[in-house]
């Protein structure tokens, strides 16, 4: 590839060759040129070998390096790398055990080479390259619902090991079982996420059981009416068995939504709520030290109201979700997470909590 000051591209090195091809000497073109006489007369013989091709480029690698590193030793650093995802200096010193001596720089440069020198280059299970990302997004809002459950570990009342730091007395004694310890099990995020705007919607709830999940659709379809985005055509969910349960089937047929599941191990395909899992981790959960769990939810509704009307996304143009809705103005109340959802607005022919959770066989 030439320089920014080269005087010639292989376009003009074959207008060179043209007026040779004349009859007028090498020397003259050269000189028109400004560039040597040896140096064109380098590609006016490649264009007699080669033709059109002779007058590009070619690679400045030699054509054999005998001292390069052998065949049989990168293919072992490959299959280290694929099957432990070992960085350059743990496989340098296991290779160094079974008796071949390569340095950690090689194993490096040997890596970027194979194009695997970075982990998000590979696919986590296997090993293998990773596959080009295949990114989507629906037309219209509520075309698409990102549905998912996120589990997370309870905050000890006066606070866990963020606050009083691993191995103190108070740290031991929150990890304690009994009534008011620290055994006092997870809280787990509902969260559903619109694919064209990403809107999203998170309730903190005490389990994921089908009629906990389908109770949590209903309050999640109103919020997303509030904002204008109705009626909500598809949701996108895995396989877990509150999805599979009667509960959630009955809860999709009253506000006539059809169910989608992702592949089995495919998390992927619904990666804008798996996103949005690890952003609430980051920047709500884990992003400073609660003194008990309910403090932690009662700064979940406020997280909301900001992540949906004030902070940008990337993927926006760094707009705000609520831009992509008509009702961009609604707000959720601040008050603590169990109790605003029943307080919204119930959609027309809504299916209610009571008739949901009747068993149908009674």
């Amino acid at each position: 590839m030439g320089h920014k000051n080269a005087p010639l591209t292989p376009e003009g090195r074959k207008r060179l060759i043209e007026r040779i091809q004349t009859g007028r000497p090498i020397s003259h073109v050269a000189a028109e040129a400004g560039i040597s006489r040896a140096n064109l007369a380098k590609w006016y013989a490649r264009w007699q070998q080669f033709g059109d091709a002779g007058l590009i480029d070619h690679s400045s690698r030699p054509g054999r390096s005998p001292a390069a590193t052998d065949d049989s030793i990168v293919q072992m650093i490959v299959t280290l790398r694929r099957a432990e995802k070992w960085g350059p200096a743990r496989i340098a010193a296991t290779l160094k055990k079974g008796g071949v001596e390569v340095s950690a720089a090689t194993v490096h440069r040997v890596l970027q080479r194979q194009g695997i020198s970075r982990l998000k280059d590979m696919d986590p299970p296997t090993g293998e390259t990773a596959r080009a990302v295949v990114r989507y997004e629906h037309e219209a809002a509520g075309d698409m619902l990102h549905v998912d459950v996120k589990k997370i570990g309870k905050i000890p009342t006066g606070g866990g090991w963020r606050i009083h730091g691993v191995g103190t007395d108070e740290h031991r004694a929150s990890r304690r079982k009994g009534q008011g310890t620290g055994r006092i099990g997870y809280t787990y995020l509902h969260t559903a996420i619109d694919d064209h705007s990403r809107l999203a919607y998170t309730e903190a709830l005490d389990d994921e059981k089908g009629a906990t999940a389908a109770a949590f659709w209903l309050r999640a379809v109103t919020f997303f009416a509030e904002h204008g985005v109705t009626p909500i055509h598809r949701v996108l969910t895995d396989n877990g068995s509150c999805y599979r349960s009667r509960h959630w089937a009955a809860a999709l047929a009253a506000t006539g939504t059809r169910h989608k599941r992702t592949q089995p191990y495919r998390p992927q395909t619904n990666g804008k709520v798996e996103r949005f899992n690890g952003t609430l981790a980051r920047e709500w959960a884990y992003v400073r030290p609660y003194g008990s769990e309910q403090e932690r939810r009662d700064a979940l509704m406020p997280f909301l109201n900001y992540y949906n009307h004030e902070r940008p996304h990337s993927a926006l143009g760094q707009d705000v979700p609520a831009s992509r809705v008509p009702g961009r103005d609604f707000r959720l109340s601040v008050t603590p997470v169990e109790a605003a959802p029943r307080d919204l607005l119930q959609v027309d022919g809504q299916m209610s909590l009571d008739d949901l959770l009747v068993d149908p066989t009674s």
